[in-house]
């Protein structure tokens, strides 16, 4: 059975997540504002929930509907069957974005679509499920866009960036989505070396890794929300999950790892990089920014430089920023750069020149990624 989809990504992300869901073999792939439509099977879902390392959720469309008011948001809600997707024994949660005219509040319209489906089950079985928005068995979204409703089942559950191997993170981490993205952006390939002088709790040598090894980044994780669904397949989920072992190499092909000033950091890098089995491919060290030494003759380095909250008030940031900028052009001639900059001032001070600059989201901050070529 062909279903349709849509998977939530960052924004801007949206046409790099439209070309991953292509690689995993979804079909009428479509980018739009901050997802991706697609559609497949069953099969397809659990695939993309466990390889995709670009979306946040995976829903599941059940039906889309004209929705200029409560009453039609209730009707409309009433209108579904929702035996098939939710019993009176499973709990219950409904999350609610966008708005119109009418509908602008999305704790309203969350509590409005849960009263629809509790009323129709009070009908049906005399019962009704509880709510619990910690961790429901089946998780409803509704999206209200130009008086137009669509219903969906998130099949993630919690984000999909929380890969689950990552307990121990330092200040302003980056989501591992995003550094996912970053490495896809980069172009590396793991034949040659990557690293981040400024890795923090080590995400982006920790995504590059699992990349390179071709471990699936929803193997971490200990549950999906389809697993609760009336028809979930958990044959065919084991199978996919014992492919996907299957299939991770036990070696690499270049040095991957980072740096970082902070002693407690680079023990949450370690941790974490324990936490996903590649703590023997996979090197962190307790490093000052001016003592970084190429770990290579060349490769891809990619960092997330601070913003100000890191070093603190006091530190003076554009000095930090020439530092950095020194020890590329001093140590790391015949590699590539990309620093991912929420400062345009600050990215001044680095004193090199970029060869392209490309516009990314850190959350809801819009960053400059700059590359840099270090001849």
């Amino acid at each position: 059975m062909t279903n349709q989809y849509f998977a939530t990504v960052a924004r801007g992300l949206e046409a790099l997540a439209a070309a991953e869901l292509n690689k995993l073999g979804a079909s009428a792939v479509s980018p739009g504002f901050c997802g991706v439509a697609f559609t497949g099977d069953l099969e397809l879902l659990y695939r993309v929930n466990l390889w995709a390392r670009l979306p946040f959720r995976i829903l599941l469309k059940l039906a889309e509907f004209p929705c200029e008011d409560r009453d039609d948001l209730y009707n409309g809600i009433q209108g579904l069957n929702w035996q098939g997707y939710l019993t009176p024994a499973q709990t219950l949660a409904v999350t609610a974005t966008g708005k119109s005219d009418r509908l602008n509040h999305t704790h309203f319209t969350a509590l409005q679509v849960k009263n629809a489906i509790v009323d129709q089950q009070c009908q049906q079985f005399k019962a009704r499920s509880p709510v619990d928005p910690q961790r429901p068995d089946v998780l409803v979204n509704v999206h209200i866009h130009r008086d137009r409703c669509v219903v969906s089942l998130d099949s993630s559950a919690s984000s999909l960036h929380r890969r689950g191997y990552r307990p121990a993170v330092g200040l302003a981490p980056l989501k591992e989505s995003l550094a996912a993205a970053l490495v896809e952006i980069s172009g590396w390939q793991p034949d040659s070396a990557l690293f981040d002088p400024l890795c923090g709790s080590g995400t982006l040598p920790l995504e590059g890794c699992l990349n390179a090894l071709n471990m699936a980044p929803g193997l971490f994780r200990d549950t999906f929300g389809f697993e609760t669904w009336p028809n979930f397949d958990r044959p065919l989920w084991e199978q996919l999950r014992q492919e996907a072992y299957a299939v991770e190499k036990d070696s690499l092909g270049a040095f991957i790892g980072g740096c970082d000033r902070s002693a407690n950091v680079i023990n949450q890098a370690r941790s974490n990089a324990q936490a996903c089995g590649v703590d023997r491919f996979v090197t962190f060290s307790q490093t000052e920014l001016a003592e970084v030494e190429a770990p290579a003759d060349s490769g891809v380095l990619i960092c997330n430089p601070p913003y100000g909250q890191r070093l603190g008030r006091n530190q003076d940031l554009g000095e930090f920023y020439k530092i950095l900028g020194d020890i590329l052009k001093q140590r790391f001639k015949g590699w590539t750069a990309f620093i991912l900059s929420g400062n345009k001032d600050l990215a001044k001070t680095i004193g090199l020149k970029s060869s392209q600059r490309l516009p990314v989201y850190n959350g809801s901050i819009l960053c400059q990624l700059l590359k840099y070529e270090l001849y």
